[in-house]
């Protein structure tokens, strides 16, 4: 099986220590790393947002335009960022690092960090300022309850089928340390999360959707509606859900997951993040410089950027569409 990177309930929970032996390199300060590889930039407040990318690198923007590189303690790739409140965010990516900023972005931790496990974490999301969860490649799932101060490890086995449940739990009483190393190659990655109400969503691959109503503490795998892997799931307004991948596919549903309807979108590149601006119009931003365009989250009209670089994350901010791209932050202009 090609891994794109980017029932009964069983789970499991194991305990590890905040920080592998290894120890980590800073990330260099740069005078272009706003023209480098970013890999995601979110909102912090309405006058302050937050772009991190490759070799640990994070910036802060007043608006959009001119970024300052913060010092970070660790120069992995960075591939998501999430705040709680405008001084309380995390950031997450490759060697399984998780880093913390209690003073919006100037100054961070790390709180996780274990190279040898060779599984990036993909996404983190807070339930409230203690109580989150942080998931990643080769179903990799961290838990915490204490602000990231320690982090658990869980295994949901109600992600995989009846019969690999059956194979794994038989594995885990014959022999733990193979069970740990056969888990990771039968659940799939986990890409995206999406908090909605009382409501968690997580997409992946393989065509993996599932639902939680209990801040993942269990799951309910939804229905198969495409083979190919998702790399983002967005809530488009209280009635619709969209889920975007591989492909150009865009599939959206209007009752909680329960049915979904393919979209055409006339492209067949990989579709990565879904910006929902004040108003409600939908921007889906994909490699190859792709942009696809909705008044309603069902009738896309693509356009595309010169440069043909890729459109990795986006936020709507001042009435702009700023994304995180392969050569940098950009300020787009759409209609």
């Amino acid at each position: 099986m090609i891994r794109v990177f980017k029932l009964m309930l069983v789970y499991c929970i194991f305990p590890f220590s905040v920080l592998a032996s290894n120890t980590p390199v800073p990330a260099e300060v740069l005078p272009l790393a706003s023209k480098s590889l970013m890999l995601d930039i979110a909102k912090i407040s309405d006058t302050s947002l937050i772009a991190v990318g490759d070799k640990g690198h994070i910036l802060l923007s007043n608006d959009g335009i001119d970024w300052q590189q913060q010092s970070v303690p660790a120069n992995s790739a960075l591939n998501r960022v999430y705040f709680i409140n405008e001084q309380q965010g995390w950031a997450v990516g490759h060697d399984s690092v998780i880093l913390n900023t209690t003073d919006g972005g100037t100054s961070w931790a790390i709180q996780n960090y274990q190279p040898e496990k060779e599984r990036p974490l993909f996404d983190i999301v807070f339930f409230d300022d203690k109580h989150g969860i942080a998931v990643g490649a080769y179903g990799v799932f961290y838990r915490t309850i204490d602000a990231g101060k320690t982090w658990t490890e869980e295994f949901h086995l109600e992600l995989v089928n009846v019969d690999d449940q059956e194979y794994l739990l038989e594995l885990k009483i014959e022999d733990e340390e193979f069970y740990l190393e056969e888990i990771a190659s039968i659940l799939p990655h986990f890409n995206r999360l999406l908090s909605s109400g009382n409501e968690l969503y997580l997409a992946g691959e393989i065509g993996m959707l599932a639902k939680s109503s209990d801040q993942g503490k269990t799951w309910q795998l939804l229905d198969e509606i495409y083979m190919g892997s998702f790399f983002d799931i967005a809530q488009i307004n209280e009635q619709q859900l969209l889920v975007v991948g591989l492909r150009g596919n865009i599939f959206s549903s209007t009752n909680g997951g329960a049915g979904w309807q393919h979209q055409s979108t006339n492209t067949t590149a990989l579709l990565n993040d879904v910006v929902v601006t004040d108003l409600g119009h939908v921007y889906v931003l994909a490699n190859a410089g792709v942009i696809l365009s909705s008044a309603n989250g069902t009738d896309f009209t693509l356009s595309t950027q010169p440069d043909g670089k890729a459109l990795i994350g986006g936020v709507w901010f001042n009435n702009k569409l700023i994304v995180a791209s392969e050569v940098g932050v950009k300020v787009l202009a759409v209609n």
